[in-house]
């Protein structure tokens, strides 16, 4: 699988400016032979939470530009996340279209960050995120959810052998960015294809280090802060051998672990 990263400045507060860029960067990715193309975090307006009401995609806009895109070129794609409003609220959502045009999934994000206000302004996500692209078992998370190594490894569990995480993480804590995905990698033995966003808002400057990192954890992509495209061939035959030196699903105790967990607060 030829994978392509679309790093990118995201203008704030603009649909239809980024609207025009993703069209650009999907078409350059399509004609370079990308087989699946993977956009950042929030890509149709930023972190303009404030101005949701307004700005978020409320006509399934998004979902279809992406349908006929993918249709037409023949690519994969996951359309990193964007603002949408449903009848309870707003929702940082990834929308994943296979090269028929198909929508295969549809994952709103499960963790809120408090630190950029998405507990105020967005509704929490609840479901797990897993899809198969040509017969390939996948996942998708979004941005702050990185940080939670349980919710990654339900989606292991669940067969996935990419995991792909569309994000818009803050300069301030890319070290941070680097780590938690090398080790998502390393302990879930798939890969992490992950697309961060370059440029900044009015409040936040943002890092950059779009990455594709193999099983073994090995760094097969790293876009630093340049903004524009970073392709990576995925050898998916990987994931197996990998899984196959160190049985770490093989070895699980879930007994074990699920005997130690706290219940639930009356």
């Amino acid at each position: 699988m030829k994978v392509a990263c679309v790093q990118m400045d995201i203008a704030f507060g603009e649909p239809e400016t980024n609207f025009r860029k993703v069209t650009e960067y999907l078409e350059e990715a399509a004609q370079n032979g990308a087989e699946t193309i993977v956009l950042p975090e929030m890509w149709n307006t930023g972190y303009a939470l404030t101005e949701l009401e307004t700005l978020a995609d409320s006509s399934h806009r998004t979902v279809g530009f992406l349908k006929e895109f993918a249709k037409k070129h023949g690519v994969n794609i996951v359309g990193g996340s964007v603002s949408i409003i449903k009848e309870d609220g707003f929702y940082n959502t990834m929308y994943v279209v296979n090269k028929d045009g198909e929508l295969v999934s549809e994952y709103d994000k499960a963790h809120r960050f408090g630190l950029m206000d998405e507990h105020i302004h967005l509704q929490e996500g609840s479901g797990l995120g897993t899809f198969e692209l040509q017969g390939v078992v996948c996942g998708g998370v979004i941005c702050y959810d990185i940080r939670f190594p349980e919710w990654i490894r339900a989606q292991a569990l669940n067969g996935a052998k990419v995991i792909f995480v569309p994000a818009e993480w803050p300069a301030a804590r890319i070290d941070h960015w680097k780590v938690l995905l090398q080790a998502r990698a390393i302990e879930n033995q798939c890969f992490i294809v992950a697309v961060n966003r370059v440029g900044s808002d009015p409040k936040n400057a943002f890092g950059g280090s779009s990455m594709v990192i193999a099983p073994w954890g090995e760094v097969r992509l790293d876009m630093a802060m340049q903004e524009g495209i970073g392709y990576a061939d995925i050898d998916l035959s990987e994931v197996e051998e990998v899984r196959k030196r160190i049985p770490v699903f093989t070895d699980r105790r879930e007994a074990l672990y699920s005997s130690f967990q706290k219940p639930a607060a009356e």
